[in-house]
């Protein structure tokens, strides 16, 4: 099942929403995943392991992370070669002084944003979806 790929479309019929929790961004130098720990994502990097986990469970395993984050789901599927859709929503959030961190899955798009400014990001998304731009403002 292919995603959609036609920019406009993406962003008329994305529907954000927001999954409950607060996330942290983690790194394991050796590369392992703690015992008790299941991570929501993982990339591995020549500097160590990056997880993205709960951050209760992360501080119950005694993981050290930063960014706590909101999870997003653009719960539209998208094609992962359709050109501009996380440019044009990551530009609408930069717009607000909002940033994020993406993750591309098989089905959707996931954004990581600042968790105090969850409320502000959906906001800022439903305006991008309501206008359907397919235009990104400098």
């Amino acid at each position: 099942m292919s995603g959609e790929s036609d920019l406009g479309r993406l962003l008329r019929e994305m529907k954000p929403e927001l999954q409950p929790g607060t996330f942290l961004f983690c790194s394991v130098a050796d590369g392992a995943v703690p015992d008790g720990v299941a991570p929501l994502a993982t990339f591995r990097e020549r500097e160590g392991l990056t997880l993205v986990v709960e951050k209760r469970e992360a501080e119950d395993c005694g993981l050290g992370g930063t960014f706590e984050a909101a999870w997003i789901t653009l719960t539209v599927h998208s094609d992962l070669a359709a050109v501009g859709f996380l440019a044009a929503v990551a530009s609408a959030l930069a717009r607000e002084g909002i940033p994020c961190n993406a993750i591309a899955a098989y089905h959707h798009d996931h954004l990581f944003v600042p968790a105090p400014q969850a409320q502000l990001a959906l906001a800022a998304l439903e305006r991008l979806r309501r206008d359907g731009r397919a235009c990104v403002e400098s």
